[in-house]
């Protein structure tokens, strides 16, 4: 273990706080939330703790500084697509922009799923779930029948799942998540379909 941030996918920005970040997520996905001290976070840093209580005085202030930073891209996802016509391709923008903002963020998705228990018990659950809550909104019609709002979730867990699912498996990463994105798209445009268009097709459509 280094106290480089490089496995985290974010630019070095040099300052003490990117720093902690950086590091205190390392620790975390590498060994646990709840087995990681902020000495222990401190002396990753070779700072002191009092160095570090300046910026941050508990792990949870440091867990939501991180959700809230990575996260930042959602909110300006979701208020994008607001403005958007509810078309089919607004909807494959939204999927695709929303893979981009997944794989940006992956190591702090990865600890979430990873800490489930960690994640319900602190605010960044609610936070995040009213995130989806507003994902799904911009997915699904109103008056969708019930099956094209379970194919319009399962297009959003599409992308979750597959970010997990495939990180083992042998292949370029960018090939694997254009994969998962195309099922997506294919899920969001069954549920988009004409239902007349639907019922033609066969039950297969």
């Amino acid at each position: 273990m280094t106290s480089s941030a490089s496995g985290t996918g974010r630019p070095r920005r040099g300052d003490t706080r990117r720093r902690i970040q950086d590091v205190a997520l390392e620790l975390f996905a590498e060994q646990g939330y709840e087995k990681t001290s902020l000495r222990e976070i401190a002396e990753e840093l070779e700072v002191t703790k009092a160095a570090l209580y300046y910026h941050f005085k508990t792990k949870e202030d440091i867990l939501i500084s991180l959700f809230e930073d990575l996260t930042r891209p959602l909110d300006e996802l979701i208020e994008w697509g607001q403005r958007q016509p509810r078309t089919l391709e607004s909807k494959k923008e939204l999927l695709t922009r929303y893979s981009v903002a997944l794989r940006n963020a992956g190591p702090l998705f990865r600890f979430m799923q990873e800490n489930q228990g960690t994640v319900r018990e602190l605010s960044i659950g609610d936070s995040f779930k009213e995130r989806m809550l507003r994902m799904m909104a911009l997915m699904k019609e109103p008056d969708a029948p019930l099956i094209d709002q379970v194919r319009c979730m399962s297009a959003l867990f599409t992308l979750h799942s597959g970010m997990f699912a495939l990180k083992d498996v042998e292949g370029d990463f960018e090939e694997k998540r254009k994969a998962v994105l195309e099922v997506a798209f294919e899920l969001i445009t069954r549920a988009q379909q004409d239902p007349a268009d639907r019922a033609q097709a066969g039950p297969e459509a």
